[in-house]
């Protein structure tokens, strides 16, 4: 598994991410998201309502190849995710989410 994949795991259990497409878009809207990981492989209608509010909130996206991010924060199935630490954030935007 690759660092970054690593970093959301270790953000999961410590409670600083919240998953799932709405989540992730209240969280965005809410000004409580630092940075979003959305699956290349997500629904179209989930990458658009995601996509456009990081644009619009300026929210860092990252769109990692299709992987299992679900099964990374133990949450099988997930295709976004918002991590709600600025910390966290900075560490998964640095990581690579190339498997490893």
């Amino acid at each position: 598994m690759s660092r970054a994949l690593n970093m959301l795991g270790l953000c999961a259990r410590a409670g600083r991410l919240v998953s799932g497409e709405k989540a992730c878009v209240q969280a965005i809207r809410s000004g409580g998201a630092y940075a979003v990981v959305l699956d290349a492989a997500a629904a179209k209608n989930a990458v658009k309502s995601i996509t456009d509010a990081c644009r619009s909130h300026s929210v860092p996206l990252v769109v990692a190849p299709a992987l299992s991010l679900g099964d990374a924060i133990g949450k099988p199935g997930r295709m976004a995710v918002g991590i709600t630490d600025a910390g966290f954030a900075e560490q998964i935007l640095k990581g690579d989410f190339t498997p490893g």
